[in-house]
């Protein structure tokens, strides 16, 4: 069994940021059980911040300021063509209206790409990867069977060579065909078999771009994070995580995964989903219906207080023992 990490145990830059210094992927040690609590909230610049956005990063944030940590920030824009023009900025300034506090100045994804390939490069002279040729229509085509994201599992085309005549198109994470399994936090005990369940996973695509999976795992060793809280949309990414550390001999944080919200169709509130975007002028009350979605006890009177009244009493009464341990919740538009 893969046994998360336990955690033991301000001062914000202006929102024009630089980047923080990084060591070499070689350079990591494991975290040990005693480090001081580094947690982050990292969202991606596909539009405004939204209610389902609020709840991770007030999650986080809790949990972080709760245990006397550090709250990093780290904007997700690797995914070039999705990303939104301002939109950045526009949630760095929403998160500041409402009083959030991040230690460090913010990091992008986009000024480590050379990290990423430094991994790419480490993986491969340990052999978990491999080159692809298939594409996604092909890989349609052959297969009939899903991943658990709801993708086609790759049959493993290339696993082993590629194909004559074949060129590469991306490279792919060998899947064990063994049984992971972790704790989280608020769900409990999260099992998956890679091979079975996900498949062989891309790291690198055929637009030259690092995948979600690898620039994450690298981020939070390189930022010395020991302790992610997000959202439960992310849970079943979890193992494939577990397993990029473990061979890159990076540490393995504790993991809390925080219920979504829903519409009434189901779906989690997104950009993709024009989920309405924040209105910060709201201050506490919007905060408040935040914490009040994760399960938290509201003193009377507390969507009337100022900003910093809001965020004491809500660090002093946050317990994460209280945050349903479901997966997805609905709440009205």
């Amino acid at each position: 069994m893969i046994e998360a990490i336990r955690p033991a145990g301000d001062n914000r830059d202006a929102i024009e940021s630089r980047v923080l210094p990084v060591r070499p992927i070689e350079s990591l040690r494991v975290v040990t059980a005693v480090a001081p609590y580094r947690g982050r909230f990292a969202p991606s610049p596909t539009g405004p911040l939204h209610f389902g956005s609020l709840v991770a990063a007030m999650g986080s944030y809790l949990d972080a300021r709760t245990h006397g940590g550090t709250w990093l920030l780290r904007i997700e824009d690797i995914d070039r063509p999705r990303i939104v023009p301002g939109a950045a900025q526009h949630i760095l300034q929403t998160l500041e209206n409402l009083g959030f506090e991040w230690d460090g100045s913010v990091h992008y994804q986009s000024e480590r790409i050379d990290l990423y390939r430094e991994a790419l490069t480490k993986l491969q002279h340990g052999r978990y990867v491999f080159p692809c040729a298939c594409s996604r229509r092909e890989i349609e085509a052959r297969v009939s069977k899903r991943s658990i994201d709801g993708a086609p599992l790759y049959p493993g085309t290339c696993r082993n060579c590629l194909p004559d005549g074949a060129v590469a198109r991306s490279w792919r994470m060998k899947a064990p065909d063994r049984e992971f399994s972790f704790v989280d936090r608020v769900q409990g005990e999260i099992r998956q078999n890679l091979a079975h369940e996900v498949g062989d996973f891309v790291l690198f695509r055929a637009d030259g771009e690092c995948a979600y999976q690898l620039a994450v795992v690298v981020d939070d060793a390189l930022q010395g994070v020991n302790a992610v809280v997000r959202g439960a949309d992310l849970i079943d990414s979890t193992v494939r995580q577990i397993h990029l550390q473990k061979s890159l001999g990076l540490p393995t944080p504790s993991y809390a995964h925080l219920p979504v919200a829903t519409d009434s169709a189901g779906q989690k509130l997104s950009k993709q989903t024009r989920a309405r975007p924040i209105d910060s002028s709201r201050g506490t009350s919007i905060l408040v219906d935040a914490l009040r979605f994760l399960g938290q006890s509201i003193p009377e009177g507390l969507h009337r207080a100022p900003l910093s009244e809001f965020w004491s009493q809500a660090i002093a009464g946050w317990s994460i023992c209280r945050v349903p341990g479901e997966r997805a919740i609905f709440i009205a538009a």
